[in-house]
């Protein structure tokens, strides 16, 4: 294939929706399944987390990354650890 800048992208054939149809039945006819989703994932609304976001000091941030490769497990849940850790009910 040529490179981008050489490609004429003005004269390119747009693909129709009913051309897209057909290259779904086709799919669905070879494989037996339905065409793998594109794109990033819908994200699930979980009740034990939520999305926040938060300034930390960069000392802070490195210590809760070398703890989290020391223990192999992710930087946030050392975060998330010691908060519990010092939360009063």
């Amino acid at each position: 294939m040529k490179k981008t800048e050489e490609f004429p992208f003005d004269r390119a054939r747009k693909v129709g929706a009913s051309e897209r149809q057909k290259f779904l039945k086709a799919y669905e006819t070879t494989f037996g399944e339905k065409p793998p989703l594109r794109g990033r994932p819908t994200k699930v609304p979980s009740e034990k987390y939520r999305d926040i976001h938060i300034k930390i000091h960069p000392r802070a941030l490195q210590w809760t990354t070398s703890e989290a490769r020391r223990r192999g497990i992710g930087y946030q849940t050392v975060i998330n650890e010691t908060l519990l850790q010092h939360v009063v009910y």
